[in-house]
């Protein structure tokens, strides 16, 4: 039940995200919809695929659609109380990484999968959502650009291991790793803090 939470929470998370993404592109209705339900489900989807889990998981609980269903109706009657677009896009993000992170990683362990690859099925799970909806929304993923957004989700999933390590009980090292990925990225997009550029600037 803590891990459908999560499930869930995140879902709702993205959806929010790709409401505000595809309004802002002024799309209609089936659009919002359409971009919402690919933000939420996208990583997720192909997270499945890879470890064999078929029927995917949103085409076996139907809790999944609802969520996503009714979460696009609150956001777009909610949505012109958000006074910074920008910024309420970017929390949700955020809240959206964090969570899948850590849904991701758990399905790897469950599947048997070797720490690096549960921290790779993690970041996964939290990004190809996103990547989806930019491109469809014609924008260059967030995770191509120079801001940290995989990177957090990567820290985040090993701080996992670091903290099963240190013998903090299960439940709470979800919850402190979500609470990495969260932070990371928000520390970094206030200061600043990107990965090198590796093309030069042109002189003259």
């Amino acid at each position: 039940m803590f891990y459908q939470t999560l499930d869930i929470l995140g879902t709702i998370a993205f959806a929010v995200s790709g409401v505000l993404v595809a309004m802002e592109k002024k799309l209609d209705l089936f659009g919002v919809f359409i971009i919402a339900f690919v933000t939420a489900i996208g990583g997720g989807t192909l997270r499945d695929l890879m470890i064999g889990n078929t029927p995917v998981v949103w085409m076996r609980d139907a809790i999944y659609m609802i969520t996503i269903g009714i979460t696009v109706v609150f956001a777009v009657l909610f949505a012109s109380r958000l006074k910074y677009l920008r910024k309420s896009l970017f929390l949700f993000d955020t809240l959206g990484i964090g969570l899948f992170t850590l849904i991701g990683l758990e399905k790897g362990l469950e599947a048997g999968l070797l720490p690096v690859m549960c921290i790779a099925l993690g970041t996964m799970t939290a990004s190809f959502g996103g990547v989806i909806r930019d491109i469809l929304c014609n924008e260059i993923p967030v995770i191509f650009r120079k801001e940290i957004y995989a990177t957090a989700c990567i820290l985040g999933g090993a701080s996992y291991f670091l903290f099963n390590l240190l013998k903090v009980p299960e439940k709470y090292s979800y919850i402190l790793a979500i609470l990495v990925v969260i932070v990371l990225r928000l520390l970094a997009v206030k200061f600043g803090i990107a990965l090198p550029n590796i093309y030069q600037k042109e002189k003259g």
